[in-house]
Parts: structure tokens; sequence; C-alpha cells
């Protein structure tokens, strides 16, 4: 089938957010084009709301956020092409206009010491969200096929595969190769993002996870008198590199300001390479993984002795971050999880939510008559139970609030019986599609969180689902920004 074309909706989009004059820069997640706008009161923010193909529009972490859906990807490409593909690097934008790295120094005289906070958190969540958004779907899809072949393994299916096997070796290569060489990932994504070099951030990258270094795990790499600088496990890791990520973007630039240029292409690397790779491995990076350690199993900590209670408050909030674009924060809070433990009580919680605003969509999709919002809604049900819950928040479910908070109640219930039985997960992709990441690879036979990942997610998907039927929704409600609310007879469109 061939794709639709996306041009005429790229050029509405430009227009909507003030012209090509007003666009710092664009990058995009699973759903969402992020624009940063030179002067976002620029932007029409009603009209791109109102474009067939547009879910909805969000301001947040210092970016222009439009809701796609399922298809941003492909109106990314239309928009750099109508724009120029200079727009989709950083490094290029702005010099090839004339402009500053924001904040500029007026903007940044003019703000308080909260505004400068603020600043900070906004940046530092568009650094996580540019480093971990193009990854994040092979994250997936790499922890989908960890736990496929658990299942493959288990003594209860006959152990269809041996773990001894060379297909089993190969298929598991391909499911663990996105988090052994994360780190390299994570170094090239941030650094795009922090505009310095992404192939020599990568290599830092690759020195860390660089077999003969890995086999030194747990060992002295120098020891000064009582000063001992140990080897750490960095696969998995994600904090050490955006961190490397930035000492590469600051000392590259240092060292071209006094390199003469006829010896930079090969003493650039040279320098940034030994001087990056040694800061990260002696200082930074065990300092960092011993940080992220102390966090990862300090959440585990309170996961556990919270139990239901912690289930029950993370469940029916955490739709709401992803309002905002906020929920960025939290993955790479998973991701520390699954480096430190090798599992996540919290990756848990957080996948009921994404069943429950699917079965809460699925609901309307049963329910109304309406043939378009039918479509839109079964559309976003799938999405959902696939793990993106986007195209259903900002199309169906909170245009008709109950939605929304049917959704809220029903996560708060699933991730009331996750705390509650310790339900734990083994990998990234959750909801409906992510079952097997409830299988723990080193111990395929133990299919206790499995059990628990059923009870909770079908707790999350009946919830939703009855209370939308019952209360939530009806033909007589008008779709709109606040509370929707019933019709009077005979009004419904």
């Amino acid at each position: 089938m061939a794709q639709k074309d996306y041009s005429q909706l790229a050029q509405a989009i430009v227009a909507g957010v003030g012209g090509k004059e007003n666009i710092d820069s664009l990058i995009h997640c699973i759903t969402r084009l992020r624009f940063y706008l030179k002067d976002e009161s620029k932007a029409k923010t009603e009209e791109i709301k109102a474009l067939d193909g547009v879910i909805n529009v969000q301001k947040a972490s210092g970016q222009y956020q439009v809701v796609i859906g399922n298809q941003v990807t492909a109106v990314y490409d239309a928009v750099i092409a109508e724009i120029g593909t200079e727009f989709a690097d950083e490094d290029e934008t702005r010099p090839s206009r004339g402009g500053n790295n924001p904040p500029t120094t007026t903007h940044q005289q003019h703000l308080t010491p909260w505004g400068r906070v603020k600043e900070a958190f906004n940046q530092l969540i568009g650094v996580i969200t540019g480093a971990m958004s193009p990854i994040v779907g092979i994250l997936a899809a790499g922890g989908i096929l960890k736990g496929v072949l658990a299942m493959l393994t288990m003594p209860q299916l006959g152990a269809l595969l041996s773990a001894k096997s060379e297909a089993y070796i190969v298929l598991s290569a391909m499911g663990d190769s996105v988090f052994y060489f994360l780190p390299m990932l994570v170094g090239f994504t941030a650094a795009k993002k922090l505009k310095g070099d992404p192939v020599l951030t990568a290599v830092i990258g690759g020195v860390l996870v660089h077999p003969s270094l890995v086999a030194l795990n747990g060992k002295s790499l120098l020891e000064i008198g009582s000063l001992n600088f140990p080897m750490v496990n960095y696969t998995y890791s994600i904090f050490p590199m955006i961190l490397a990520a930035w000492l590469v973007a600051k000392l590259t630039k240092w060292v071209k300001s006094w390199l003469p240029g006829y010896l930079q292409i090969i003493f650039t690397p040279l320098i940034v390479i030994a001087v990056v790779s040694a800061i990260t491995l002696y200082i930074t990076g065990p300092a960092i993984i011993w940080l992220s350690n102390g966090l990862a199993f300090g959440i585990q900590f309170l996961l556990l002795k919270s139990g239901w209670l912690s289930g029950l408050l993370i469940g029916g909030l955490y739709q709401v971050l992803v309002i905002f674009g906020l929920h960025w924060g939290i993955l790479p809070i998973i991701a520390n999880d699954v480096a430190a433990t090798g599992h996540s009580y919290l990756n848990a919680i957080l996948s009921t939510t994404m069943v429950a605003q699917g079965a809460a969509v699925l609901a309307v999709a049963i329910k109304t008559r309406k043939t378009a919002l039918k479509e839109l809604s079964f559309a976003g049900a799938i999405s959902a139970f696939c793990g993106v819950t986007e195209p259903a928040i900002y199309g169906v479910n909170l245009k008709f609030r109950r939605v929304f908070i049917a959704g809220l109640l029903g996560s708060a219930a699933g991730g009331f019986v996750s705390g509650l039985f310790h339900g734990n997960m083994f990998g990234f992709a959750g909801s409906w599609i992510g079952f097997a990441s409830f299988l723990d690879p080193k111990h395929p036979a133990d299919l206790s969180n499995l059990w628990i990942f059923i009870a909770s997610s079908a707790v999350a998907t009946i919830v939703p689902f009855i209370v939308t039927l019952v209360w939530g929704y009806n033909d007589q409600m008008t779709a709109g920004e606040a509370m929707a609310k019933p019709q009077k007879p005979g009004t419904a469109k």
C-alpha cells in the first residue's frame, strides 16, 4: 500500500507554528513533533489543533509539541522536507540562520532563581527526550524478543528451544544487542541533542562496553594509596553516557579553539577520546553508577514496602504525566532499574496504565454509533494495547474527560493489584503486547509475574471498560476542553 502524502499537513503545521523563520529545530518521539520555537506566541495553536491529522498540541519541557499519533515519523519527514534537513540537526540549525542557542543571555538576565531552575529542568528533560526517543521502540522490541525466548525455553511448553542451541544464541544476540550496546546508542543520540559529535561520542560508549573492560567488572583499574578506582558494568546504562556526551561537546569545542586546523582531524578525536574515556572510567562513571544503583534499590525498597499504596497512586496518576509529555523523564529511571537489578517493579505498575486507557477508549468504540468516533476509538485502543496511549488520550479520552477519568480509575485499580502482589517486569514493552516482558529470562519456569500481569491487566481492562460504558460516555455528550456534558435530546451530532 502506498504511503499517504502528508505534504499538505506539513505545510499547514509549519504555517501554524509561525513559519520556517520561527523554528529553531525539530525532533520527534513516538507520537509527537517536538518543535523548539523562537517565539511560541506566534504559533496558532487552535488552528493547528483543528487540522485533520493532528490530535492535540501541548507546551512542555521548553518544547511546542504537536501530537500526531502513530504516523508521526511520516509527518516528521514531510515537515523536514518542507523546511529543510538542517532543521533536524541542532548543530546546524541556529548557526545557519545566525541564531543563538536558547536561552539567550538577555533571556537569562530576566529569569528569577526559580525560573533558572525550571529552565535547567526543561533543558534536562529535553536532553533525555532527545537521547531516548529515537531508541525507545528498539528497547521495547528487544525486551519482547527476550521474553519470547524465555517462553520458548519454558519447561511448561516442552522447552521448544534449548538455551545452548545456535538458534537461541543468535536470537538472544538480536534481543540483547540494544541493551548491551546501549551506551553507544545513547551517546550518539545525546550528542546530537547536545550539539556534539555523535560518532565521537559513540566511540566513548564503545570504550565503556569493550569486552576486555567488561571482563574486568568489579576489579580495580587503578589504586592510589587508599583510593580505589573500580571497573563497573556499563551495559544497560544511560546516565554516564549523557554526562560523557556533554563532556565530549564541551571538550571538542575547546580543543578546536586552540588546535591548528591541519592537526584537528586526527588530534581532536585523539585528545577527546583519551580524556573523556579516562574521566568516565575513573571518576564520573563509577560515581554515577553508584548513585544510579542507590536510586534503583531505593525505588525498589519503597515500592516493596508501600506495596498496594504505591501501585494505587502511581497507577492512578502516571498518565497525567503523559498529557504534558513529562513521562520521558521516567524512562531513564526504568532503564536504570533494569540495569541495576535486572527488573523493574515500577514498570510493571506503569504497564497497567496503558491497558486502562486502551480499555476506556475501547468502551467508547463499542458504545458509540458515530462512525468517525468509532474508527478513531478502535485505533486508539489498539495503539494503547500496544503500549502507546497518546492517540487514545488526545483523540478521544481527554475530549470526553469522563473517559480519561475512567482510565485513571482503571489504572489505579490495576496498579493496586500489581503493587499488592509485587508484580515485576524484566523488559520495557508494556500493556497487553508486553506480556513476554513479565517472564524472567533467567528463570523461564517461574510464571508468578506472568500471572500477576494477567490479573492486574485484567482489572485494568474491566474496571475502566465498565465505568466508561455506565458513566463515562454516551452519544449525547459534547466533545470539548471541559468535562463532557450531556446535550439536550435530539442535539447529538
